[in-house]
């Protein structure tokens, strides 16, 4: 037992050489679509039960839309997707705030997740162009 605690530490690094699939808008696009069908369903129902459930549903699905954008904007875009596309880091900013707690997440406006999805858009556009290289 303390042969293991006194052991030579090794140090190990990785690098990610094969496509693994996992860095996809698609998964953002998912969740906001979802978000978008909540708002709508919860417009046409007065039972607070229902709207409760949804709303809940509605805010963890906000949460998951800012979880993917930030897998994309700090795993997968690198410092060259950055100089040929200035705009990414504000695209970023403002879709994880717009699925965040003054967008998606705090309310019930279609609007909003219309302006969502649109910035999931512009993002995916620069996400497939950076694939095609």
């Amino acid at each position: 037992m303390f042969s293991r605690l006194f052991a030579t530490t090794v140090e190990a690094s990785a690098h990610c050489d094969l496509p693994c699939g996992v860095y996809d808008p698609a998964q953002a696009r998912i969740e906001a679509e979802s978000i978008k069908a909540i708002i709508a369903k919860v417009a046409d129902n007065d039972d607070p039960d229902f709207r409760t459930r949804a709303v809940l549903i509605k805010e963890q699905r906000s949460e998951l839309v800012k979880h993917h954008l930030w897998v994309l904007w700090t795993d997968y875009f690198k410092a060259p997707h950055f100089e040929k596309y200035p705009e990414l880091h504000t695209l970023f900013n403002e879709a994880t705030k717009l699925a965040g707690a003054t967008g998606t997440k705090g309310t019930l406006d279609a609007e909003v997740a219309d302006q969502l999805l649109a910035k999931i858009d512009e993002i995916a556009e620069i996400f497939w162009e950076t694939k095609k290289a």
